[in-house]
């Protein structure tokens, strides 16, 4: 019997209490203080935290900070030591509810919230158990409809978690951290082999294009563009219409796809747009500059809706070697030309046509295609190489940590 088990059977036998996440401590939500004032953000010394600070299990700092005078004149709070931050709003789907214990006062980006906990609940367990339930509080509690994935914050604070005594809290805290810091050197590691080949294989594709063959001609003068037509998350359904949403095209989606993510109903058939087996799905937005752009080669048996975010490109070239072309830091160089940079990053349909692409004979497009798909597979494949060992030990991790996290209810 390990440590956790002896003390919820001395502490707790008969059961655990749910409690409602709106009962576990002071909520906070987040703001963003003006842009066009220089002394919000000028020689700031407050952290603000954003989705982009929260790609590790702690936050210690932030990559900007603001100012007292933004915390004193706009809408934005500082959020005390110690809390649990999480995202709750993102226009790139599935990339919302990362959950990660703040160890400093901060102030939040307008799409997030952070929860500072009550003295019976320890913030490194609470930060643990969001991150175990965080896929149920996105089923429960992720909004319906548009293409910004966001939580609802009734049903987020009604969302209920497993209390124990503070005893087997600070237990399992104990335990998931030693397991948690020996899971991330072993991460760590893999991920350094893991970007070292990354950096191989991109050496290697910008370099195979580099030397292509060929005239370079504009896209808009080898082929055509169409924007998709508009879909929303209400529209989708467990069968019906094979269907591309942006989002996916960098969640989902690698260089090319025969089957679709998602589907939408068929009564909304005509209003939508499709792209054709051997077309070339591009995503029109991104949060970031380096984002837009992003495709995905569709190579399924039937159409496929494309959602008014995209662009599909139809041509003569293999699909798959345009696909291919636009993760190169070639086409990234002239797209960045293009891009309109506000919150949301847009490219239009008219700014990718004036991107150059080389033509060679479709024999070497074809050998390109097929020298790449086989350096792409040890870098991206999860069932190959150093991503399967990568992902086998997430997985490893999360299975024992939600074990762990998983309590009798204690009857009402």
């Amino acid at each position: 019997m390990s440590r956790v088990e002896e003390l919820i059977a001395g502490l707790c036998p008969g059961g655990v209490q749910l409690v409602a996440l709106r009962d576990v401590g002071d909520w906070y939500g987040g703001g963003t203080p003006s842009k066009s004032r220089p002394d919000y953000w000028t020689g700031g010394t407050i952290p603000w935290v954003s989705p982009k600070d929260m790609g590790q299990p702690i936050v210690t700092t932030a990559q900007d900070h603001i100012t007292d005078a933004a915390i004193r004149e706009s809408a934005t709070k500082l959020v005390p030591a110690v809390s649990v931050a999480m995202v709750v709003r993102s226009s790139i789907l599935d990339r919302v509810f990362p959950t990660a214990l703040v160890t400093v006062p901060v102030a939040l980006n307008q799409d997030m919230k952070a929860v500072v906990p009550h003295g019976d609940i320890l913030p490194g367990y609470l930060a643990h158990v969001l991150r175990s339930r965080g896929n149920q509080i996105l089923k429960a509690a992720r909004k319906s409809g548009g293409s910004v994935a966001s939580i609802e914050t009734k049903d987020l604070l009604g969302f209920k978690i497993p209390i124990p005594p503070l005893e087997v809290q600070r237990e399992i805290v104990r335990t998931l951290d030693a397991f948690t810091e020996v899971e991330t050197e072993l991460a760590a590691e893999l991920e350094a082999e893991l970007e070292a080949r990354r950096r191989q294989y991109m050496h290697y594709r910008d370099d195979l294009f580099c030397r292509t063959s060929g005239q370079r001609l504009a896209m808009g003068d080898v082929g055509t563009f169409a924007r998709g037509r508009r879909f929303t998350k209400a529209d989708l359904v467990e069968a019906g219409i094979p269907s591309i949403h942006y989002g996916e095209i960098y969640t989902h989606y690698g260089v090319a796809a025969d089957t679709a993510a998602s589907q939408v109903r068929g009564d909304i058939e005509a209003s939508l747009a499709f792209a054709l087996p051997g077309d070339v799905v591009l995503a029109g937005v991104g949060e970031t500059v380096e984002d837009v752009g992003k495709a995905v080669a569709w190579l399924g048996e039937t159409p496929v809706a494309i959602h008014d975010d995209t662009f599909r490109f139809r041509s003569d070239l293999d699909p798959k070697f345009v696909s291919y072309f636009t993760q190169t830091a070639e086409f990234h160089s002239q797209k960045n030309q293009h891009v309109a940079r506000a919150k949301v990053k847009r490219l239009s349909a008219g700014g990718i046509a004036r991107i150059e692409i080389p033509i060679p004979p479709r024999a070497e497009q074809r050998r390109i295609v097929a020298a790449l798909d086989s350096f792409d597979a040890l870098v991206s494949d999860l069932s190959v190489g150093l991503p399967a060992e990568l992902a086998a030990r997430r997985k490893q991790y999360e299975y024992y940590r939600d074990k762990l996290l998983t309590f009798k209810e204690l009857p009402a």
